[in-house]
């Protein structure tokens, strides 16, 4: 899960002294700012790893983990921060000014992995942070201390090399390629061990070579590159040169195909699956099979690193990759390959919304968020039209995925571009009409809406004209418009007739008929509606529209005083939200449920429901929001379980809830008996 501590890819060896420091610095009352330094490839998240396991017990909001090596540059950083703490901000705020909100009151560590790509950004943005959250210790693993007054920085130097640490290392990962080591080895080991300084990445990557070289092969041959007596470069410690040497060692014996696929991976914003990397880096001598064949040996040689089916590199690997790859005068054709594959996934991801493979997508476009914005970033600057289709397909996945802010200024900084009117521009136009609704910028969402359902039917566009009309409707709805909202979608929907199931953009106007209509109290025809389209979602496995259906019909039946198929809803609704991962969703479905359960005489359960639904609500940086119709309902079903229970027992229940693990108590709920 997102923000938590990573899985540990391999034992822990040595390191006891600086663990102990490091832990010490965690613990003292005094420093809040930790910089653990050191050069690539020395340990330093291994080591950061082990510490916040040590400490994780001493910060009551526990460890948030930001894995920040995928950032690469200032826009993403704040948002991977966000994300790694667990806040999906859905409010109009700037982003630095949202997550010091969400982590003013908490008491956690939050680790900083990486990230010497934004160092300005970063640094700021901890200032920012340890200013307005006196609850929050930062522990930075980098390259590059701040420098700010409070930190404390702790250097990071290689393992002892003739110490039993770097032998042990070294020793352990060879014993896994290769098997068992005879006790003769044990002394030309350790002659590698000391020609390699004790550098952590260094004896990994040599360790792995013994899978086809013995240890005097591969001490001899690095001797011949480490006595070559070549510059550290840029004037660096010596064992930047031993780090560089052994990298470059295991470049060199790599097959030349493969050296080609190490340069193209590098490409890839963070981790990648075997198709992706088949579709990016086939080409001239790279065929399919050697995309295949070639990321078994790279991750034989540890230049890769496997979980599951997804791969990836270490920072100071992909750097060398990087070098090698603009040196080849490959990058922008590679990046090129990388952002058309990507933006042909989003449009099959987009296609398939309607039908059972709508939660794959959620769950790729989660995994896929930094090689999308990696994509966005190219085709911005080279094919701007692609960079609309591109951007205009993202909304739905990302506000869904917490990524609202991060959706709306792609979208404008694609509609500022230079582009050929026609159906990319008017998607993107009203997909910015949404996101701007959902931050609650109602007049310009409208007049964006309007403009855009003029162009597209001024262009015979269809969906353009539908999509417009969603994003008008949601907009009157979300301001109190119900009347309003009812009238644009089935204007549209007249103009553009067909199946209810032909597009998205008309499922959802569809949809947005469904809520003006019990807005409007017009139960009859709002369930009637509701009921005909959710067997139409339940037919092709479609979960997100899903999921509102039951929503409203959850609505509806407590309006109409039938809590037990209230209940039935709610839950069902809350079932799709949970597979979406929708934590604005869960917020407003928990709400729902609340009410449901104080509506059937469970007031002690609605009281703890209604802790964990303030606590998904502070996750999207609001108090608790929803269309209108909403509000009066909360207030009446939390009155009556506060009476019935009275105000002590309530708020003992409530705080209960609030304390609880969000997505835990969700899920208990969602899984038991009820």
């Amino acid at each position: 899960m997102v923000g938590e501590l990573p899985e540990e890819s391999s034992t822990f060896v040595g390191r006891e002294g600086e663990l102990k420091l490091l832990v010490e610095a965690l613990s003292s009352s005094t420093r809040r700012l930790v910089a653990l330094t050191g050069g690539g490839g020395i340990g330093k998240s291994r080591l950061a790893l082990a510490a916040a396991r040590a400490v994780e017990d001493r910060f009551p909001d526990g460890v948030r983990w930001a894995d920040l090596s995928p950032v690469t540059g200032d826009r993403l950083l704040v948002s991977a921060v966000s994300k790694a703490v667990g806040l999906a901000d859905q409010t109009p705020r700037h982003p630095v000014e949202a997550l010091c909100a969400f982590l003013a009151t908490r008491r956690l560590l939050l680790v900083l992995d990486s990230g010497e790509q934004a160092w300005a950004a970063g640094r700021d943005l901890v200032g920012d942070l340890l200013t307005a959250c006196p609850g929050l210790t930062v522990l930075v693993a980098s390259r590059r201390c701040f420098g700010l007054a409070e930190e404390k920085v702790l250097e990071l130097g290689p393992l002892p090399a003739d110490g039993p640490d770097a032998l042990a290392l070294f020793t352990e990962r060879a014993v896994t390629c290769r098997g068992r080591l005879a006790h003769a080895d044990l002394a030309e080991a350790g002659r590698i061990c000391r020609r390699l300084e004790g550098i952590p990445l260094a004896l990994e990557l040599a360790a792995a070579q013994t899978a086809h070289a013995t240890l005097r092969e591969i001490s001899a041959g690095l001797g011949s590159r480490l006595d070559t007596g070549a510059a550290a470069p840029d004037g660096r410690p010596e064992r930047h040169r031993t780090m560089a040497t052994a990298i470059g060692w295991s470049h060199e014996l790599c097959r030349p195909a493969d050296r080609l696929l190490w340069a193209r991976l590098t490409v890839f914003g963070g981790s990648f699956d075997l198709p992706s990397a088949r579709a990016v880096c086939t080409g001239g001598p790279l065929t399919e099979t050697g995309v295949s064949e070639g990321l078994e040996r790279l991750t034989a040689q540890s230049v890769l690193h496997r979980r599951g089916g997804r791969y990836w590199m270490l920072g100071a690997v992909r750097d060398y990759g990087r070098r090698w790859l603009t040196a080849l005068g490959e990058h922008q054709e590679v990046a090129g390959r990388h952002a058309r594959h990507f933006l042909r996934l989003l449009r099959l991801a987009d296609a398939e919304w309607l039908g059972p493979r709508q939660i794959t997508w959620f769950t790729w476009s989660r995994e896929a968020y930094t090689d999308l914005c990696a994509a966005l970033e190219h085709l911005l600057g080279e094919r701007p039209d692609e960079a609309l289709d591109l951007a205009g397909r993202t909304v739905f996945f990302w506000t869904c995925c917490g990524r609202l802010h991060e959706a709306r200024a792609y979208l404008e900084l694609a509609l500022s571009q230079p582009s050929t009117p026609g159906p990319h521009r008017t998607r993107a136009m009203w997909a910015l009409g949404v996101a701007l609704a959902l931050h609650g910028e109602y007049a310009s969402a409208r007049e964006l809406s309007e403009r855009c359902g003029f162009a597209a039917a001024e262009d015979g566009d269809a969906e353009g004209v539908l999509g417009a009309a969603y994003a008008g409707g949601l907009t009157a709805l979300l301001a109190g418009r119900p009347q309003e909202a009812l009238l644009i979608v089935d204007t549209a929907l007249s103009a553009a007739p067909g199946p209810d199931l032909a597009s998205g953009s008309r499922l959802r106007c569809l949809l947005v008929r469904v809520f003006a209509y019990t807005a409007l109290d017009r139960l009859a025809e709002a369930g009637a509606e509701a009921q005909r389209l959710r067997k139409d979602c339940l037919a092709i496995g479609e979960r997100w529209t899903l999921s509102y259906l039951d929503y409203q019909l959850t609505l509806i039946r407590l309006s109409q005083d039938r809590p037990v198929e209230a209940l039935r809803y709610a839950r069902a609704s809350l079932e799709s939200k949970r597979a979406i991962e929708d934590a604005f969703g869960s917020a407003l479905g928990l709400d729902l449920l609340t009410a449901a359960l104080s509506a059937a005489g469970r007031h002690e359960a609605a009281a703890r429901m209604a802790g964990v639904a303030d606590s998904y609500w502070r996750t999207t940086g609001h108090p608790q929001r929803g269309t209108p119709e909403l509000a009066p309902l909360r207030e009446r079903f939390e009155q009556l379980a506060r009476q019935s229970l009275g105000a002590p027992r309530y708020e003992g229940a409530f705080r209960a809830g609030l304390a609880a693990d969000h997505r835990e108590a969700l899920g208990a709920w969602l899984d038991g008996e009820h």
